[in-house]
């Protein structure tokens, strides 16, 4: 297809005195439509209208073309009622007043990097993360994410429990929070010890059959269930720091104690941050909550420290089998070893034999053919050099202590 070219001349500026050498010459392909002059007052007017516009333009939001992450959590009320929601991340950090940088510690994306027990305290909720189970309680809601795992599920059937008894009686036995956080400790803590008394007797089956049955099934079973006693020592070791931690730092526990009070503040003085309440029954009420959460944590430290030693000891015992069978293989190796080197000897004992008979056997006169007791002499020669020089390499090899 061809397409007309037209050239127009255009002038740089509308001045009245013409010049031609203010000619520009412009290769197009369509009509070139240049506006005549304005005045100075359109002018202006499309200034204003450009001014309006941008100012405009900066006070939209600006989207980054980032899909906002979308979490589907069950919400959990005091009273006990359930219900799935999904919430974005937006709306987490709006109705809890944490920060994006809070969120990390129960993101379940992140799954690879935060799976280490925590439980943070922030000033209008609590976010703990236990593995396979992370929520965010505050004092009228729970916000459980991946309510479909194990871990979750456990939780739940400790929970709902407890609140639907402390709301037959009337009125809750603690804090929504605190309800919260021991039905994750239960949980958590009773989780470890099923998994430990399902790995416990047949550690303790395979140590007694260990040493009188050494079989390549025997023993990766014995290697398997070393490596589920150091996966579940690394998690009850990684619970009973958390909780050590939690105990060590009284602030983080007064924290908890004040969360949810109206007129209940940490003030720093000379013994420490200690808790001011408007209301002296607050008080009172916020140290005996104290109080409670230091035993409830102690208590759940002293199962956790349990299951950990326990888990401990039949690593010990595990891993001293181990070097039990791996002595008792060196010293199978060994014996072969000793059997392999005497045969060896045997062998060139009589490989020197059949040296003296192969030098017999060739087709050369030695005038010994001739002799009808060459053949016996000989015979006897090669058995008795043999032996002799099979029990000469076996006492030297025994004065070296090689044998």
């Amino acid at each position: 297809m061809s397409s007309s070219l037209s050239f127009l001349l255009l002038p740089l500026s509308p001045n009245p005195n013409f010049n031609p050498s203010n000619l520009l010459f412009v290769r197009s392909r369509t009509p070139l439509l240049l506006p005549g002059p304005r005045s100075s007052r359109q002018d202006l007017n499309l200034v204003d209208a450009a001014d309006q516009a941008s100012s405009a333009a900066a006070a939209a939001p600006i989207s980054p073309g980032v899909r906002e992450q979308v979490y589907h959590v069950l919400e959990v009320r005091p009273d006990g009622a359930v219900s799935p929601k999904s919430i974005s991340r937006r709306q987490i950090l709006k109705s809890s007043g944490l920060r994006l940088r809070d969120l990390r510690s129960v993101d379940p994306s992140l799954f690879l990097i935060n799976s280490s027990p925590s439980l943070l305290v922030r000033e209008h909720a609590l976010l703990l993360n236990f593995g396979s189970l992370r929520t965010i309680a505050m004092a009228d809601r729970v916000f459980l994410f991946d309510h479909h795992h194990r871990g979750a599920s456990a939780f739940l059937h400790c929970l709902l429990p407890r609140l639907n008894a402390a709301g037959a009686a009337g009125y809750p036995d603690m804090p929504f929070e605190i309800e919260v956080v021991e039905a994750a400790l239960i949980s958590c803590i009773q989780r470890l010890e099923q998994r430990l008394m399902s790995v416990e007797p047949r550690v303790v089956q395979l140590l007694e059959m260990l040493p009188n049955r050494l079989t390549a099934d025997v023993l990766e079973e014995l290697r398997l269930s070393k490596q589920n006693l150091v996966e579940f020592g690394s998690r009850a070791g990684a619970l009973k720091q958390m909780l050590l931690d939690l105990l060590e730092d009284p602030v983080e526990i007064r924290r908890i104690c004040i969360m949810g009070r109206t007129g209940c503040v940490l003030r720093r003085g000379e013994k420490g941050s200690q808790i001011v309440c408007s209301v002296t029954a607050e008080k009172q009420i916020a140290e005996e909550e104290e109080e409670e959460i230091e035993l409830l944590l102690e208590n759940y430290l002293q199962r956790c420290e349990s299951c950990h030693g326990q888990a401990e000891r039949l690593l010990d015992s595990a891993r001293e089998m181990e070097d039990s069978v791996a002595v008792n293989l060196s010293s199978r190796r060994l014996q072969v070893s000793r059997v392999e080197l005497l045969l060896q000897v045997g062998t060139f004992c009589v490989a020197v034999g059949a040296l003296v008979a192969g030098i017999f056997g060739m087709n050369l006169k030695s005038y010994l053919e001739e002799l009808a007791l060459a053949f016996w002499l000989t015979t006897g020669g090669i058995v008795v050099g043999a032996l002799a020089a099979f029990f000469v390499m076996y006492y030297y090899l025994r004065a070296r202590r090689i044998l």
